[in-house]
């Protein structure tokens, strides 16, 4: 069975974005020893876009073929024109609003996003799921999460988009890694505990 796996970027005090999503505070991080990680890491988690500027784009995916993200995240990249940011992947968006897919790459979910999701991971492959985000599906899908990589920027946001943005319930994961960067990031790696 394949793996949903939750890469997410997130302030110290567990928030991917501002109250509106906005993670540009974040940025400034991935300076050349973070990039060269994610590089040599997770190549397959830099948008097609910026794979092409960086020179990139040859890299092959190393741990995921098949990207799931909600219309918010998905809504980053239509303001810039872009209509499938991830084209090395199989790309999926979670909306109930959006219709029609605005690119023949993209497949919209617009019901059973749980169903979809579990069709996808009993799929035969040696490449997980990346759910890029953001806090609305990340907290319909929290039980079918098998691996958090959490980003976290040396940043306090206060308040904002939290990570799961769901009801309570608690879910127990054991860590498996801690990596940290000179410019303060830490990436944790949790494996679900079952």
């Amino acid at each position: 069975m394949r793996k949903l796996t939750y890469f997410i970027a997130c302030s110290l005090d567990g928030f991917i974005g501002d109250p509106g999503g906005d993670a540009s505070a974040m940025f400034p991080f991935v300076d050349e020893e973070f990039f060269a990680f994610l590089k040599a890491e997770y190549p397959e988690t830099i948008p097609t876009q910026g794979r092409r500027a960086a020179g990139i784009d040859a890299l092959e995916n190393k741990r995921f073929d098949t990207i799931i993200q909600g219309r918010a995240s998905y809504d980053v990249a239509l303001k810039e024109g872009v209509t499938s940011p991830y084209a090395h992947l199989r790309e999926y968006v979670a909306s109930r609003t959006l219709g029609e897919s605005p690119d023949p790459n993209v497949e919209i979910i617009a019901d059973d996003l749980v169903g979809k999701v579990r069709e996808l991971k009993a799929e035969d492959g040696d490449f997980g799921i990346y759910l890029c985000g953001g806090s609305r599906i990340a907290g319909e899908l929290l039980d079918e999460i098998d691996e958090l990589v959490i980003k976290s920027y040396p940043l306090v946001y206060g308040t904002g988009m939290p990570m799961f943005g769901s009801g309570f319930a608690i879910s127990e994961f054991t860590l498996e890694s801690a990596r940290t960067f000179g410019n303060g990031v830490l990436v944790r790696t949790y494996g679900r505990k079952r």
